[in-house]
């Protein structure tokens, strides 16, 4: 049996818009097949600060931290939250120039989209350890 495919964008955030330096803080992944849509935020604050000492980390929380929301639906996500999983994704991956953004959209394989989010985590945002 083929394994289903899903999208995944990855959740950025661009202090200064228009120095363009970025720190990456999350993935979001859809997967159409599993009936699924998800994100996880891992934002590295020091990492954040130290390209922008005078960010507002609580408004960049308030908006990471909406993300996940939307992801799960309902109207505690306000009207987005409404949509169907590929509208809410759609709407969360498209082209923004503010202080949260996110990459182009990729595609992969996976049997389990939470397992394939984890190894997104790992691969993208998280520090990478020294072996």
């Amino acid at each position: 049996m083929r394994k289903p495919s899903f999208e995944y964008a990855i959740v950025r955030v661009v202090p200064r818009v228009e120095r363009g330096e970025q720190i990456n803080a999350g993935v979001i992944l859809h997967c159409a097949a599993r009936d699924w849509l998800g994100a996880r935020i891992e934002l590295d604050e020091a990492r954040l600060c130290a390209i922008a000492p005078d960010v507002d980390l609580e408004a960049v929380r308030r908006s990471l931290a909406a993300i996940p929301r939307i992801c799960e639906g309902g109207p505690e996500a306000g009207p987005i939250g409404l949509l169907s999983r590929k509208e809410r994704f759609s709407w969360l991956v498209a082209t923004r120039s503010t202080m949260i953004q996110t990459s182009d959209t990729h595609v992969g394989l996976c049997d389990d989209p939470d397992v394939a989010l984890e190894r997104l985590l790992d691969k993208l945002v998280r520090p990478v350890r020294a072996r």
